[in-house]
């Protein structure tokens, strides 16, 4: 009969084990064997996680990288000094060079309002009511001495505090374009026009006013993605401060980069003979400068310059200009898909463009 040995510590001789493809039967029992695991990546790999696989790859990428640089540095340098690079560097300089600033106000701004402002705050100054709040929140723009790259951390920060999110739109719309820097610097580009200012604050409050009120009608929650922010609990408020300005810097700053890139590849694409053309119809003018806005993406505390330059378009054309850009142009596209979600950005800037054309050609009919 055979007997299985159970290995015990007793004065038997220990017996062979069996074979892993057979069952040793006693009575009525039988001992199925355990096949051996074979070691997975992770055991063969023991020691090193991919992460760290990673991290220790990147020296040789960028060591390669910088080698196929100094290989290729004549043609590279060739193609830096065409025409059409010196242009796009301009433009992306000159893009970054005017948002970085204000984008880290703004990013100050939302850290500050997320660490030292309590929820309660907004509840107190606020109405109650979404469609009072809208406006109340729309001149709250005024107090922001930003453009539009510190409105999209600082509308993000009011969303997470609990503030409806037609209210924080609203404030996104509206503190770009009526707050007192940018309104000094429309005055003093266009001495000779101060209506212009009025126009401009006039035009922009109503826009953002009207975008929020629709917001409140039309939008969907879940359109609105929640702005991320990591957990601060348990420290102090000076780490959580400084945490959530390195989050908002890294998140932000990154789609800021994207946005003008996008700018200076289309502003060194696009023919100056055609704003020339579009210059002669008052219809025309008004569109051309509305998409030139959006494709310069020009910071809002500069463009009332450029758009004082552009002494061939019509005075309602110049404002229009200078009231979708603030609202709409790429960087602040990225910008709110990386904040708020693409689907929100795909149906808010839209209907924003839209609307920013509309009230601003009325506006300029109606005051210049």
């Amino acid at each position: 009969m055979p007997v299985r040995t159970t290995g015990g510590t007793g004065p038997v001789a220990t017996a062979k084990p069996a074979p892993q493809e057979t069952d040793e039967t006693v009575g009525n029992e039988t001992t199925e064997p355990v096949a051996d695991k074979a070691p997975g990546p992770d055991v063969a790999d023991k020691g090193q996680s991919p992460d760290e696989a990673r991290h220790l790859n990147s020296p040789l990428l960028l060591t390669l990288l910088l080698l196929t640089a100094v290989m290729l540095q004549d043609p590279i340098r060739g193609a830096l000094s065409a025409p059409v690079m010196q242009s796009w560097m301009t433009v992306f300089v000159a893009v970054m060079v005017q948002a970085l600033p204000f984008l880290v106000l703004g990013v100050l701004l939302s850290a500050a309002i997320a660490v030292f402002v309590p929820p309660s705050f907004f509840a107190r100054v606020l109405p109650k009511r979404p469609a009072l709040a809208v406006p109340v929140a729309g001149a709250a723009g005024v107090v922001l001495p930003g453009c539009e790259c510190a409105s999209v951390p600082v509308a993000g920060a009011l969303v997470r505090r609990g503030v409806t999110p037609a209210a924080a739109l609203a404030f996104l719309l509206s503190a770009p374009a009526i707050n007192p820097i940018v309104l000094t610097a429309t005055a003093v580009a266009f001495p000779a026009n101060p209506e212009m200012v009025l126009a401009r604050f006039v035009a922009s409050l109503l826009v953002a006013c009207v975008m929020g009120w629709l917001w409140h009608r039309l939008g969907r929650t879940d359109w609105l993605r929640p702005p991320d922010r990591p957990s601060y609990e348990g420290r102090g408020r000076g780490a959580a401060f400084w945490g959530s300005v390195r989050h908002d810097v890294m998140h932000a700053g990154g789609f800021l980069v994207v946005g003008a890139m996008a700018a200076a590849t289309l502003k060194a694409v696009v023919p100056e003979e055609w704003l020339r053309v579009a210059a002669g119809h008052p219809v025309l003018s008004v569109l051309a400068l509305a998409v030139l806005a959006v494709l310069l993406s020009i910071c809002s505390e500069a463009d009332a310059f450029v758009a004082a330059s552009l002494t061939q378009f019509s005075l309602t054309a110049r404002l229009t200009f200078l009231v979708v850009g603030p609202m709409i142009d790429l960087k602040l596209f990225a910008m709110q898909a990386g904040t708020f979600g693409r689907a929100f950005a795909l149906r808010f800037a839209p209907a924003t463009f839209v609307l920013a054309v509309v009230v601003s050609a009325l506006t300029g009919t109606v005051l210049l």
